[in-house]
């Protein structure tokens, strides 16, 4: 039978892609698990040999935008002035390469200036358009700021809850209001607590669950919510543990159906050791890591905890990366290649912009390319074969084979779907493989790829029975055509295209791929396919 191999036509979008043992695979280790992988390899490659077309696609560096992934452009960081402030309204900031989650960082005070009285106009102004745009959005409303008196309200301690006075350093090149008194909460004050409890569930109310949210900063803790107390109350780090798990149990129950992070600092941001009390806590409630700030300290590498965030979060649970102010670091400390390198050292799935963006892509452009082809996940279909014509109904066998070149995993999974196109672009017949499951998908780490090779048994249409007896339909409609009775095609014999998608269980395409000549509906189409009799 003759090979037909044929460049692929899928376009950018986002890869997030590879299986365990393969589609269905028993979850346990040993010969068994070894037995059924050798059967599935070997099934695959009969597959692939004995197919009449077989798919090359080629492979794009475009930049994807995908859920649960992407560089996080900052509106607002902290002050309400950068980074969006030389951002026109409205813009989505697609004309930045991989730029799909706008993340909103603001002291309490301005969110609820008042008891009860919130400026939710502050986020939705900004959220709505990305929103609209299919991106997505992230939060940190924190209680301690260098900028402000009271990030924390003074109606706040107005209501009794107790606090610290303290004056805010210098530091580094950086003069963060040396003369300004700041009042920062007792973070265990039980009054606090009732009004951040509050804060919390009117928060949730809005965004918890919401699809469009990719995730949420506990930044309730220490100054820039990054979990530093060394200015204020000076906590030890016993202490520290004890009051940011009642932070993060108060979060985890407002917003039980989002997901959430917390930084690094809040356990101490110089320790050395392999994982840390608080960091343990936070895995077992599903609150995920972010490092706050990659870069900033002047040793090799620029970062302290790549190892929590490599040996105990990237496994199950999105990281985030948050590089320091651009503006700060460009006295020697910035470098692109520890940019691109943080990536992988934290297998992260955001990375922050973290500057006026425009600037940023100017100054950055070789490393944002290259964080593009690396950060989350990103499924390459290498190859895929099956059968030049297929009857309708029957059972038919397409093997593919996938990898995940991206630096993480597919955490909410994804699944397989074949269509079939007719030549004006209709989508004809799906079926979906549930025996895909992309969650298990390892991530391309030190140049080592996991290809996964799988056959997917699929249907297309199938034949409708008529019988000789029925509602009367037969004697209006089907007696003057007698083809129509017995088995009657519910697609069309003739001939389509195969497109592959990956999504919902329910066959909807919901990731891009980094593959040539996709469609808007996030199918790629891969070849010719004929439906005979």
């Amino acid at each position: 039978m003759e090979e037909k191999v044929m460049q692929g036509k899928p376009y950018a979008g986002n890869p997030h892609v590879r299986f365990g043992e393969g589609a269905g695979a028993p979850r346990h280790s040993g010969r068994p698990a070894l037995l059924y992988k050798a059967i599935v390899t070997a099934a695959c490659l009969a597959a692939l040999a004995s197919s009449a077309a077989t798919v090359r696609p080629d492979a794009t560096d475009e930049a994807l935008l995908n859920p649960g992934m992407g560089l996080v452009y900052y509106q607002y960081s902290n002050r309400l002035w950068c980074y969006g402030s030389h951002t026109k309204p409205g813009d989505t900031l697609d004309w930045f390469p991989g730029a799909n989650v706008i993340y909103m960082r603001i002291p309490w005070c301005e969110l609820e200036p008042e008891e009860g009285q919130f400026r939710w106009d502050i986020l939705d102004t900004y959220a709505q358009p990305w929103i609209a745009a299919g991106k997505q959005v992230a939060f940190r409303i924190t209680c301690s700021e260098s900028r402000w008196s009271y990030a924390t309200p003074q109606w706040v301690e107005k209501a009794g809850a107790k606090g610290v006075r303290f004056k805010m350093p210098s530091i580094g090149h950086e003069l963060r209001g040396a003369d300004v008194e700041i009042w920062d909460p007792i973070y265990d004050d039980p009054v606090f607590l009732e009004k951040l409890g509050n804060l919390a569930r009117a928060f949730a109310r809005r965004y918890d669950g919401k699809p469009y949210v990719a995730f949420v900063d506990i930044g309730s803790f220490g100054m820039w919510g990054e979990g530093h107390t060394v200015f204020s109350s000076k906590l030890d780090q016993e202490t520290t543990d004890r009051i940011v798990k009642i932070h993060m149990d108060l979060w985890r129950k407002a917003m039980p159906n989002t997901y959430l992070v917390i930084s690094d600092d809040v356990s101490g941001h110089v320790n050395p050791a392999p994982d840390a009390e608080a960091m343990r806590y936070a895995r077992s409630l599903g609150i995920g890591f972010r490092d706050d700030s990659l870069l900033c300290p002047p040793q090799n590498p620029p970062w302290f905890h790549a190892n929590w965030a490599a040996d105990h979060f990237a496994a199950t649970l999105p990281v985030v990366g948050e590089v320091g102010h651009w503006n700060l670091l460009n006295d020697g400390r910035w470098s692109e290649e520890q940019l691109v390198a943080s990536v992988e050292a934290y297998q992260a799935s955001y990375l922050s912009i973290h500057d006026w963006p425009e600037r940023y892509l100017k100054l950055n452009r070789r490393a944002i390319d290259a964080i593009n082809r690396r950060l989350g996940y990103r499924f390459e279909l290498r190859e895929a074969a099956w059968p030049d014509e297929v009857r309708i109904g029957e059972p038919v066998e397409i093997a593919s084979e996938w990898v995940n070149v991206g630096v993480a995993r597919r955490y909410a999974g994804a699944t397989l779907a074949w269509s079939l196109l007719t030549a004006d672009g209709a989508v004809a017949w799906t079926f979906v493989d549930d025996g895909y499951d992309f969650r298990e998908a390892l991530p391309k780490l030190k140049g080592v790829e996991h290809p996964v090779k799988h056959v997917s048994r699929v249907r297309f249409g199938y034949r409708a029975k008529i019988p000789q007896m029925n509602d009367g339909v037969w004697d209006r409609e089907v007696k003057d055509d007698p083809s129509l009775m017995g088995d009657v095609p519910t697609i069309p014999r003739g001939d389509y295209t195969l497109a592959v998608s990956l999504g919902d269980p329910d066959g909807t395409p919901r990731l891009a791929l980094p593959l040539k000549g996709g469609r808007p509906d996030r199918r790629y189409p891969l070849g010719g396919i004929r439906l005979g009799q």
